[in-house]
């Protein structure tokens, strides 16, 4: 099997080691590949992002490491790209900027109807309870509508290389407010595979909510993976790792669930394309 890692954050952003921990460790555990995609800067104020001043010395940082590593795997350059819309800068025009090997969009805040006010997906739980209180007055529908009609628009609009953690919004959910078997749920799910089909973007089965206790399951689970198996859409594997002995955690299980689900091959990213490998 060939093992890799394009979701992966260093000390930038909210990430535990520096890039170079993440590359020696990946080199003991014989990983084809490397990607680093730190939280991008972004115009809301949050804890979690790489601070503007510091984006070039992230970028020269990777493009250095990966000249000095080159022989030994490949290292690639990426940022996690968050998408609000009329906030957030396009993606193609930091990827060019950057000279970024890829890009992952992800939605971490989703717009509420409250003016100038944002829900927060991860963190703790009580972000979840009291937006949901506090800024959708208790309607889940709505709030969590909201998020899929952002993550979809990202995706029209940015189309960025990878989906990142395409259904976090399940994450704090827990059983309590939505079932997702729901008829209103599944057919926002089959709202966006069909947005995901007029596009080349690549889900990403994310493993981080499962090794972190935050998520009974991978985003996104197994009937999303079949559903997108069905409608020929390609996924790759992500650990999201923050520290390098995350790197691998849940891999061969994210392997295992997309065989499950149909799939015999994965995306993976190799020296400037994009292709498929059997798993």
């Amino acid at each position: 099997m060939m093992y890799f890692s394009y979701h992966t954050h260093t000390d930038y952003c909210d990430g535990k080691a520096k890039a170079e921990a993440f590359i020696q460790r990946a080199i003991e555990l014989q990983m084809h590949a490397v990607g680093f995609s730190s939280h991008a800067p972004f115009p809301v104020e949050v804890s979690w992002n790489m601070a503007e001043n510091q984006l070039n010395n992230y970028v020269s940082e990777i493009k250095a490491l990966s000249e000095k590593y080159q022989n030994e795997i490949d290292v690639y350059l990426s940022l996690e790209l968050d998408y609000i819309p009329g906030l957030t800068k396009p993606f193609a025009q930091v990827k060019e900027a950057l000279g970024l090997d890829y890009t992952i969009g992800s939605v971490h805040l989703i717009q509420s109807p409250v003016d100038n006010e944002f829900l927060f997906l991860d963190g703790p739980d009580t972000n979840y309870s009291h937006g949901l209180e506090c800024l959708y007055q208790g309607d889940i529908k709505k709030m969590v509508s909201d998020y899929f009609s952002q993550v979809n628009e990202m995706i029209l609009v940015q189309k960025p290389d990878i989906i990142g953690h395409i259904d976090k919004i399940k994450m704090n959910n827990k059983g309590r407010y939505f079932s997702e078997d729901e008829k209103w749920y599944q057919d926002l799910l089959k709202e966006t595979i069909a947005v995901i089909k007029e596009t080349d973007c690549i889900v990403e089965i994310n493993t981080r909510g499962l090794y972190t206790k935050k998520s009974p399951a991978f985003y996104p689970d197994i009937n999303f993976a079949k559903a997108c198996f069905k409608n020929q859409i390609p996924m790759t594997i992500s650990t999201d790792a923050h520290h390098p002995d995350e790197l691998l955690l849940y891999f061969e299980e994210a392997s295992e669930m997309l065989k499950e689900s149909g799939y015999d091959s994965i995306r993976i990213y190799d020296k400037g394309k994009w292709k498929n490998i059997g798993i």
